[in-house]
């Protein structure tokens, strides 16, 4: 109630600002964007280029605010926020939302995805099977799926090098608030827990866990590396977020801000996709720069088999764990990648 109450207030002093009248500055419409990010995240370069995109294509008619991991509360308390109506717009990744929509923890199937970036850029994006049947589990939960993007491979940071499973033996991984996610770390042999993502620099620093993984933009940014000694790359699972609207909101909109709305998306999705890697890499070289004594490790391909071995009951695990739906998004999903491959 809280949170709510303080977000609208922040409706109201927009709404004074710019004016709902559309006289001050020609503001029809005021939305609010949640991030689960900081500044400076890839989701808050996607937001800049949406919110950019919606104001230029609308003339000035529509804008937006867009609020940072932490402002609005937990990636939990955006959820709530979105499917109540109280925000319009936000990033909703599969390993929290998975306690709403499990059929998103498909997204969280070690070793499912090509690790070919325009193979994955093109399911993500132009997958003709998996926004359609996703999309229907979504709007079940009050939520319109907008986008599926792909923020870099998730790289593991530890205290000692996690080259085989047997390396997880003994340590405390941290790992979103995902029942799935908890499953599949289990299967390398880790202890598992939930940490929020504001909270894990502290975990690390005390000794409370001893390992988590991140794209290498948010290690760097929330300075994972100064507390943790290797970073591991084991081709394992990109870190996929999804944009999401409210249901009700968008589509009670006149087709004319729709179609504004989807190209802003598209406009966005084709930035980000340009823009993940060159990040990713740059962030890198600055955690390397900045850390020289940190380890950093590609698995070679006999090791990624031992993992693949062990992720292998992830697939009938989904199955069980992934909802109604979870035959109908795996297979959806499976029949993309065929598609991107043949096409």
């Amino acid at each position: 109630m809280k949170r709510r109450t303080e977000l609208m207030s922040v409706l109201i002093v927009c709404a004074l600002v710019f004016g709902f009248t559309g006289q001050a500055m020609a503001v029809t419409y005021l939305w609010q964007v949640a991030l689960e990010e900081i500044e400076g995240s890839m989701q808050h370069e996607y937001a800049k280029k949406f919110v950019e995109i919606l104001k230029a294509e609308s003339r000035g008619e529509i804008r937006c605010n867009i609020h940072y991991y932490g402002e609005l509360g937990t990636s939990g308390e955006i959820t709530k926020l979105l499917k109540n109506g109280d925000l319009q717009f936000a990033f909703q990744s599969p390993g929290h939302l998975g306690s709403y929509i499990p059929e998103v923890q498909v997204f969280s199937i070690h070793y499912l995805f090509p690790t070919d970036f325009d193979l994955l850029e093109k399911i993500l994006r132009r997958g003709p099977n998996t926004y359609k049947v996703l999309g229907k589990y979504y709007r079940k939960n009050k939520l319109e799926l907008l986008s599926i993007i792909e923020e870099g491979w998730q790289i593991w940071t530890a205290n000692k090098p996690l080259r085989k499973p047997e390396d997880f033996e003994g340590i405390t991984f941290r790992v979103m608030s995902s029942p799935f996610l908890i499953v599949a770390y289990r299967l390398y042999g880790a202890y598992v827990i939930t940490v929020p993502y504001g909270e894990i620099y502290l975990n690390l620093e005390v000794g409370r866990i001893d390992a988590e993984t991140q794209p290498f933009f948010a290690i760097q940014e929330m300075k994972f590396y100064e507390v943790q000694d290797y970073m591991i790359k084991a081709d394992q699972l990109p870190f996929i977020g999804t944009f999401a609207a409210n249901y009700e909101f968008i589509n009670k909109l006149p087709k004319d801000i729709r179609v504004l709305i989807d190209s802003a998306v598209e406009g966005a999705n084709a930035y980000i996709f340009d823009f993940e890697p060159r990040l990713n890499e740059q962030r890198k070289q600055m955690i390397m720069k900045a850390k020289p004594s940190m380890q950093y490790i590609e698995l070679t391909a006999a090791e990624i088999e031992a993992f693949k071995a062990r992720a292998l009951p992830l697939r009938q695990k989904y199955l069980k764990m992934g909802g109604e739906g979870a035959r109908e998004v795996l297979d959806a999903v499976l029949k993309d990648i065929e598609w991107a491959r043949e096409n």
